[in-house]
């Protein structure tokens, strides 16, 4: 009896039975667990590892606050007597400004003179006349002309009120030695005090006794700073 001819799908399932009969594949051994390793290993992978290695400065890690270096400040300007004296100088002229200029009572007889701010009492005039108040400072203007005495007045009365005092005495001269014989200063005096940029700073001015000078000299009563 004559065996069939093959068919086309005889040659697939001679290659299925192959491989059904071809042993599968051992798996892959399995990694063998980390193992206890000798210390002595260890050891000397670590001195490997740091050799070369320079250490860092085993210093204190914070520096203490008693030596830490501040910071540099800006040099500040100190105030001085002068400074203070000036700014004064400036507001009471910017006052006077805005006010006007001060009210005063004067009266001259050709041989005393003195004047007071409206607001002063009277009674600090009596005492400025009698001479009852202390002299903190005195300025002599012999030997200045008008114009040198009009600005040493200025800068004398303006510099002795900064600095808190309260009376002082300007001596202005008699004129016994001038042409006239009378005293040129002693006539621009009562203008200066009372309406020039002296009289920021004065609250009354009356003629010296005898024993300051007389009539050749004021006592001049400075307003209290502000």
């Amino acid at each position: 009896m004559k065996k069939p001819p093959p068919g086309p799908f005889d040659a697939l399932k001679e290659l299925k039975k192959k491989l059904e009969d071809k042993p599968a594949p051992k798996p892959p051994p399995r990694p063998k667990p980390p193992g206890k390793t000798d210390p002595k290993d260890d050891e000397l992978a670590f001195y490997r590892l740091v050799t070369g290695v320079t250490p860092l400065d085993r210093g204190p890690a914070r520096v203490p606050v008693s030596e830490r270096t501040p910071l540099a400040e800006p040099p500040r300007k100190r105030a001085t007597a002068a400074d203070a004296t000036e700014t004064e100088a400036v507001r009471d002229h910017l006052r006077s400004l805005v006010e006007g200029p001060p009210r005063f009572e004067v009266e001259d007889d050709g041989r005393r003179v003195e004047g007071r701010r409206m607001d002063l009492p009277t009674e600090l005039l009596r005492k400025l006349r009698r001479g009852m108040m202390p002299l903190d400072a005195t300025l002599d203007l012999h030997g200045l002309s008008v114009a040198d005495a009009r600005l040493r007045v200025e800068g004398f009365l303006r510099e002795k009120r900064g600095r808190g005092e309260r009376c002082v005495l300007v001596i202005h001269g008699k004129g016994e030695n001038s042409p006239s014989g009378v005293g040129v200063l002693r006539g621009e005096m009562a203008a200066w005090l009372s309406q020039g940029r002296a009289s920021e700073h004065v609250a009354a001015f009356s003629t010296s006794l005898p024993r300051d000078g007389g009539e050749g000299a004021v006592y001049v009563l400075l307003r209290r700073m502000r």
